[in-house]
């Protein structure tokens, strides 16, 4: 009886075990100080800019803002519903970025668009991203704001599609362009190319942004130079090969690197963000890239 009980309750310590891991797994990184991020703001974007470093009145250079100088006004943490929630007012162009740099993740969040919208997308649709393998100093790309990186498009209507950051290249499967048509993602389609110079814009597959301005849930799954754009559970979009072109031509590996949320002119919330380390492209999805 004692043997049986001893074993009853090793078994149960493991199974408690087992389950503590499989929670823990997930590494939560909102909470209500922003401790696991850093930020860079750039300028209040006009209509007409032309991707030009801006000037004042006297054709003098303006100069970013820079790092860590917000002052809550563009990024801040509202706490409903006991857990945080973050706020980009959009106000002026920026990002929010992780202190570390990842490698082989899925990382996961809920988004939500909020009411205000500023120059130059007042009547535009509402904007933002998620800005993965981000390397080297921010302004690197055409509004002189973010880094280097690959862009998981966060848009009204457009959640999940692709824009190349500087001189970040990637091949999707997608339906060739034609015209001014720009490339559309679909899983069924060959790889295709995408670089500054040529196609550097895919939409996804189809829109599967909620209603009524609900909770939409992102998933983005990056193993060593494939990613994966999920939309509220669905596959949008297949990327491999991530890389970078220096200005010679040679094309280097981007596998890896931090994360920028955008604040790009229109108020968006963010909450439930989280990360965990992958050993391996997950099964489930190995068929897209066969």
């Amino acid at each position: 009886m004692r043997a049986a009980i001893l074993l009853l309750t090793v078994l149960l310590s493991l199974f408690t075990l087992t389950s503590w891991q499989k929670k823990e797994e997930w590494t939560v990184l909102l909470d209500k100080d922003m401790s696991q991020w850093e930020n860079y703001l750039s300028y209040k974007h006009k209509n007409n800019y032309n991707g030009k470093l801006p000037v004042d009145a006297a054709g003098k250079e303006v100069a970013p803002m820079g790092y860590n100088k917000d002052k809550g006004q563009v990024f801040s943490v509202l706490n409903e519903a006991d857990d945080p929630v973050l706020r980009i007012s959009g106000e002026i162009y920026g990002c929010i970025f992780t202190k570390q740099s990842y490698k082989n993740y899925h990382l996961k969040l809920q988004t939500k668009w909020g009411t205000k919208k500023y120059e130059p997308r007042v009547t535009k649709l509402r904007d933002s991203g998620i800005l993965y393998h981000s390397t080297g100093e921010a302004g690197a790309e055409y509004w002189r704001t973010w880094m280097l990186s690959q862009e998981f498009q966060i848009m009204e209507g457009h959640m999940g599609d692709y824009w190349c950051q500087a001189n970040s290249a990637i091949d999707i499967r997608s339906f060739p362009s034609e015209g001014v048509m720009s490339r559309v993602a679909d899983d069924k389609q060959p790889f295709g190319t995408f670089k500054s110079g040529s196609d550097y814009f895919c939409m996804r597959s189809f829109n599967d942004e909620k209603p009524d301005n609900e909770w939409n849930t992102l998933e983005l799954i990056c193993f060593e130079g494939q990613s994966l754009h999920i939309v509220n559970g669905h596959v949008v979009m297949v990327l491999k090969n991530s890389r970078y072109i220096k200005s010679y031509g040679q094309e280097v590996p981007m596998i890896s690197g931090k994360i920028q949320l955008q604040s790009e002119a229109a108020e968006v919330f963010y909450r439930d963000i989280r990360i965990k380390q992958l050993d391996a492209m997950p099964a489930a999805y190995l068929q897209y890239f066969q």
